[in-house]
């Protein structure tokens, strides 16, 4: 298990039934960088990496 793990297993339990958009999700990632500067390059990442599941392998 990565560290990083028990952050994301704390969002499972604590907002696991929740239903969201992806707008709302957008809107809280803005939020958290505008907060946390030093994570933009990661936030970015994930981001791009979320908002190309669907995209076909090269």
């Amino acid at each position: 298990m990565y560290f990083t793990d028990r952050g994301i297993e704390e969002l499972e339990a604590r907002r696991g039934d929740d239903e969201v958009t992806l707008a709302w999700l957008a809107e809280q990632l803005r939020s958290f960088v505008d907060l946390h500067p030093e994570f933009e390059g990661p936030v970015e990442q994930l981001a791009t990496w979320l908002a190309r599941l669907d995209d076909e392998e090269d």
